[in-house]
């Protein structure tokens, strides 16, 4: 991660920053997905860009990832890593683009050769907001209340937190899943607090669920800029968008699903933070029913971030997390008909 200490992307500082640049391309293309978000968080990105080199021409290239092309089906079924990323580092790799705009919690833990994560802004709300059709809090909604998620994590706590719970899938972009609790086909969803937020819809939010019981997904809530590894000048362009102790939590998240090998379709959830100079993580994995969750934690200097995620993740792994995502990535492996179908929210 390159860059020094920003704040948000909208009140960003350019005092100090050099002017001047002599880029060798007529236009920088950023590459995005098209949903309403992502566009959202793309413009965002961009807007920054041109504040601090008025001199130079950026646009948005749009790109359709499998995961938005397949809408009907659980992400756990579809199988994979890199669902809504794999299409825009292709564009990436093969020049048509220059820099990509990511939602972190989409960006596997390994990288293709030749690309990497240049900067990672300012962290928005890293928790998961429930929206309840009728009522204000978990205790309002109703026995055998169906909740609507696409996330296996999201599934197997919110059952942890009430056996009676119907969790049923739920995909689709931001307004879409909002519609669809709006007709009634659930009486609760659940959505990432930011990605609202940065909507301007965080008005539709019932509660936010305690990030230290409720574990989000590693780098919910931050974005992460992609670029080729060997281009200097889109690499040099992009250092003032770096928000160092973001970077540094999500380094620390990151490690952690590397080691355990996870992706967006296993349940594993992990919240990195700042307590003064020391990084705390905490991290949970989960059965597919929420019968069982094992918790970790730990803290380090920002220094061994990577360590610290690792060393957390050793310690689920020996608390018997291994057993829970064996089977989960057996199943996946295998193709056959398990729990992974039939808890695939």
């Amino acid at each position: 991660m390159r860059g020094v200490p920003q704040r948000k992307l909208q009140h960003l500082s350019l005092k100090g920053l050099k002017k001047e640049t002599h880029l060798t391309r007529d236009v920088i293309r950023i590459a995005t997905r098209g949903s309403m978000l992502a566009l959202q968080q793309s413009r965002a990105v961009k807007e920054a860009l041109e504040k601090l080199w008025p001199e130079l021409r950026f646009e948005l290239q749009v790109i359709k990832t499998t995961g938005d092309k397949i809408t009907d089906v659980p992400l756990a079924k579809v199988g994979g890593k890199g669902l809504f990323v794999k299409e825009i580092e292709d564009s990436l790799l093969d020049g048509a683009a220059d820099l990509a705009v990511h939602s972190m919690k989409d960006v596997p833990a390994d990288l293709p050769a030749g690309l990497e994560i240049a900067v990672i802004p300012e962290r928005e709300d890293a928790r998961d907001a429930l929206i309840i059709k009728e009522g204000r809090t978990i205790a309002d909604l109703c026995h055998g209340a169906v909740i609507g998620t696409s996330s296996l994590r999201r599934g197997s706590q919110i059952r942890s937190m009430r056996a009676d719970f119907e969790v049923r899938n739920l995909r689709g972009n931001l307004e879409t899943r909002l519609r669809k609790l709006d007709e009634g086909q659930f009486d609760a969803i659940i959505l990432a607090a930011a990605g609202l937020r940065r909507m301007g819809w965080q008005d539709r939010i019932t509660m936010c669920m305690d990030p230290a019981q409720f574990v989000p997904a590693v780098g919910q809530g931050a974005l992460g800029i992609e670029a080729r590894s060997a281009d200097g000048e889109i690499l040099g362009l992009l250092a003032p968008l770096n928000h160092t102790q973001t970077a540094v939590t999500v380094r620390a998240e990151r490690s952690l699903l590397k080691e355990l090998e996870g992706g967006c379709q296993v349940p594993i959830g992990c919240h990195a933070r700042f307590a003064g100079k020391i990084v705390e993580l905490s991290a949970m994995v989960a059965s597919l029913d929420g019968r069982q969750i094992f918790r970790a934690s730990g803290v380090s200097p920002p220094e061994d971030a990577a360590g610290l995620g690792k060393r957390v993740a050793l310690e689920l792994l020996g608390l018997g997390a291994r057993k829970i995502l064996d089977e989960i990535y057996g199943v996946a492996r295998s193709g056959e008909k398990g729990a992974g179908e039939e808890f695939a929210v």
